[in-house]
């Protein structure tokens, strides 16, 4: 997918009154450092959102911040200005320039868009090729704009169309075969690390979505696994749901005494794992403790690296072994792409026709009053006809100008979006005053 710095300004269809535009930092240009600082945690994706709708240039925002990618998504009024704004907003942050980030920044404009976000949506765009969680991640970041009111009609049905194209290639294609989510690779590079995995014990930190996905992987493999989370009750109930023990967060150094393994994903602005947690836990007296951090940004302090005994492995290390696991799914990539062509070209007709459909509202309306004003003024005349007779001629009325306007209200919706339609709806505006 194309990126570029937003320099120039794209050609406007006639239909469009105002630019979509995509701003956003990712896996494939930025570092996971870079993308520790631009992550927008749950608790904080609010005031994200209540920042950025007030931003004069935006109509609509939406932000999906996901473990290896933070986008804005945009209704703007302006385009460079629109574009501006959501740069600025990324690059503060990450505590530095817009000019700092150039290389590293996605912007995608209009068309692009669309075709971006529904890749993201059926996990062409991800470190594990079609992986199931970024489904789900993109249809939360709508319905959070909409509930903070930052999101309306465009970007609302753009997010529903991606929706149903990620659903739709994991239905008609073999992309989602194998592991396809970062729980169950962290969980395969585990059991590479340790040999196995089965009556091994292992801590799992975080009770959320990536945290059961954990979960559910290590009980498949046998692992006895204790859940640790801030809030005590969603440890205990996540822990019960899988024969193992849950305990909060206060806990945790208890827990790692004689731990296999220790798997981080909390969804945290900040390390929630220190050095201090590991050394009252005695680790390495107890034998070695293999470590994962599913955080972005990273769950665990780097400086537990530097224990004896301790291995650590991030997303990076992920990064890599996801790459090992897009063998024989490749062929599906581009079963894959001509869904999602054909699912942009559909939103981009639907979208069209959405541009014409006040025009022809208007001129269905004005021939409408012509046609009532028409049949009152000879009302008199038909004194004769009871009420049966006249609900049937203005019936027989309505067919025939719905019959005359059925033609020019199909060629108008398809050609909307062209030079053609655009003539087309400017010779109706001009012969019917509209």
């Amino acid at each position: 997918m194309p990126a570029g710095s937003g320099t120039c300004r794209p050609s406007k269809e006639p239909w469009q009154a105002l630019s979509l535009v995509v701003v956003g930092l990712e896996q494939h240009q930025s570092s996971l450092q870079l993308l520790e600082r631009v992550a927008i945690a749950e608790e904080d994706l609010g005031k994200a959102l209540a920042t950025l709708r007030d931003r004069t240039n935006l109509s609509e925002v939406v932000v999906v911040s996901t473990c290896l990618r933070t986008e804005l998504y945009a209704v703007v009024e302006r385009f460079h200005e629109g574009v501006a704004d959501l740069q600025e907003f990324l690059a503060a942050k990450a505590g530095t320039s817009v000019e700092a980030l150039a290389d590293a920044f996605t912007v995608l404009f209009d068309d692009l868009v669309p075709a971006h976000l529904f890749e993201v949506a059926a996990g062409l765009r991800s470190a594990v090729l079609g992986e199931t969680e970024v489904l789900g991640q993109v249809r939360r970041a709508a319905e959070r704009a909409e509930a903070e009111r930052a999101a309306g009609p465009v970007l609302g049905a753009l997010f529903r169309r991606a929706v149903q194209t990620g659903r739709k290639v994991r239905s008609a294609t073999a992309i989602a075969r194998g592991s396809t989510s970062l729980s169950h690779i962290a969980v395969e590079l585990a059991h590479e690390q340790l040999g196995t995995l089965h009556q091994r014990s292992v801590v799992v930190v975080g009770a959320g979505q990536m945290g059961e996905g954990v979960v559910q992987a290590l009980v498949e493999r046998g692992a006895e696994v204790t859940v640790v989370n801030r809030t005590a009750s969603r440890a205990a109930s996540l822990a019960s749901r899988v024969g193992g023990r849950g305990v909060a967060s206060t806990g945790l150094p208890g827990v790692l005494r004689g731990a296999d393994l220790l798997v981080v994903t909390t969804g945290a602005a900040a390390p929630v794992v220190e050095p201090g947690h590991l050394a009252r836990a005695e680790v390495g007296r107890h034998g070695p403790l293999l470590v994962v951090d599913l955080g972005v940004p990273r769950n665990v302090d780097p400086e537990v690296a530097d224990l004896p005994g301790v291995q650590l492995l991030d997303m990076d290390d992920l990064r890599v072994r996801a790459q090992q696991s897009l063998e024989g799914r490749h062929g599906e990539v581009d079963k894959a792409r001509a869904i999602v062509s054909e699912e942009v070209e559909r939103y981009r007709a639907d979208s069209r026709a959405r541009g014409a459909a006040p025009l022809v509202s208007a001129l269905r309306g004005q021939l409408d009053s012509v046609r009532r004003a028409e049949l009152e003024r000879h009302r008199h005349r038909l004194a004769e006809l009871d009420d049966d007779q006249w609900a049937q001629v203005e019936a027989v009325t309505r067919d025939v100008l719905a019959k005359v306007l059925h033609r020019p209200t199909v060629v108008l919706k398809e050609s909307a979006g062209t030079a053609r339609g655009e003539r087309l709806a400017e010779a109706l505006r001009t012969l019917f005053d509209l």
